[in-house]
């Protein structure tokens, strides 16, 4: 049984929080509070396994008593936040400081948005009980230098599988990295990227999280990396030295244009439930790069991308996993792993040597 406290200021939202959680098997909501002070005395007397956490709160921000939890003892976090500019950069501060991922709320129709999206909270929660804590202790700030009951559909929604086993194109002195992670993947990525110089392939990257925070997302990461990190456009191309993100909400596919190598970022439903997919992008990936790509699946819930990689393994690309010790969830690498898709198995701290070694062994 998953234990969860819920913490916001607004009556509303943990109230329909704990409707949502308390009809999903195996969850159990053990209190709520309007604010961290009061949280932490009904929390001394009965701890939970996972905290919802709101940011902005009368008499401590939520911030500040995660840094203080993780400090003293240390528990799975679920940031509740809402659709803004302003707090999608209080959010990454909430991720720093050791929070495992985001839930977005907005600031209307808060209680149809939160029942509309109760899969996700669920999902988030599953997660965050699975979290490997000594993987999301606080950071230093770095200086510039899941599953519910809906429909589980495959890449073919968006993109048809390579046909007969085929492989893509010959080896070609061109070379890209796609990189999929879900939960924990934004300290993952924050981790790898500032280690690249800016010789390093070009790289595409599906990183599971809501539509407001991805363009921020890329700009805090190309902040503080030597190559360029940027939400991804329809027609920008990959380039060595720079990083694409996909879209919250949409998914993105590797396209061959001539000599060039450009993504398209499209519609569509969800895929292994999630928009964007891992499982599309490196389907793609295996179309149009074959054996010049390397896939890398990192710290994530579920399933998505471990067929893909599998695609990737089969069409000539090299393939990585993060190994379970360095993820916050081992969920996604488990199953690339199982399926065969991942020839290698490596650190987090690996993962940077490696990704350089790739782009220069021509």
């Amino acid at each position: 049984m998953i234990k969860v406290m819920i913490v916001d200021d607004s009556a509303i939202v943990r109230s329909v929080l704990a409707e949502i959680l308390e009809k999903s098997p195996g969850i159990k909501v053990i209190g709520s509070a309007p604010d961290p002070v009061f949280a932490l005395k009904k929390m001394n007397e009965h701890w939970p396994d996972v905290l919802i956490l709101d940011v902005e709160m009368p008499r401590m921000d939520g911030i500040t008593f995660l840094r203080q939890l993780m400090a003293q003892r240390p528990v799975a976090t679920v940031i509740c936040s809402t659709l803004t500019t302003k707090g999608a950069e209080t959010t990454f501060q909430a991720l720093e400081a050791g929070a495992v991922s985001i839930i977005t709320k907005p600031t209307v129709n808060l209680s149809g948005f939160l029942r509309e999206n109760d899969e996700e909270l669920v999902n988030a929660v599953r997660a965050a009980a699975q979290a490997n804590l000594r993987r999301v202790q606080p950071r230093k700030p770095m200086q510039q230098s899941e599953l519910g009951s809906a429909p589980k559909l495959s890449a073919d929604a968006i993109l048809a599988a390579p046909s007969g086993g085929t492989r893509a194109m010959a080896r070609t002195t061109d070379r890209l990295v796609a990189i999929g992670t879900s939960t924990g993947g934004t300290q993952a990525l924050e981790a790898v990227l500032p280690r690249l110089p800016v010789t390093a392939p070009g790289i595409v990257i599906v990183q599971h999280m809501p539509a407001a925070f991805t363009k921020q997302f890329a700009e805090r990461l190309n902040r503080i990396s030597q190559i360029e990190v940027k939400e991804a456009e329809s027609g920008d191309r990959v380039i060595p030295g720079r990083a694409l993100i996909a879209p919250g909400g949409r998914h993105m596919l590797l396209k061959r244009n001539g000599a060039q190598y450009v993504v398209d970022v499209v519609d569509g439903p969800l895929v292994s439930r999630h928009r964007p997919s891992v499982d599309v992008l490196f389907r793609s990936v295996a179309k149009s790069a074959g054996a010049n790509a390397l896939g890398v699946i990192m710290t994530g819930m579920g399933d998505d991308g471990a067929r893909g990689m599998k695609e990737m393994h089969e069409a000539g690309a090299n393939t990585i996993a993060q190994d379970e010790d360095s993820c916050v969830v081992f969920g996604m690498p488990k199953e690339a792993i199982k399926l065969g898709g991942a020839e290698q198995i490596a650190s987090l701290d690996a993962i940077p040597e490696l990704i350089v070694r790739y782009g220069n062994s021509l």
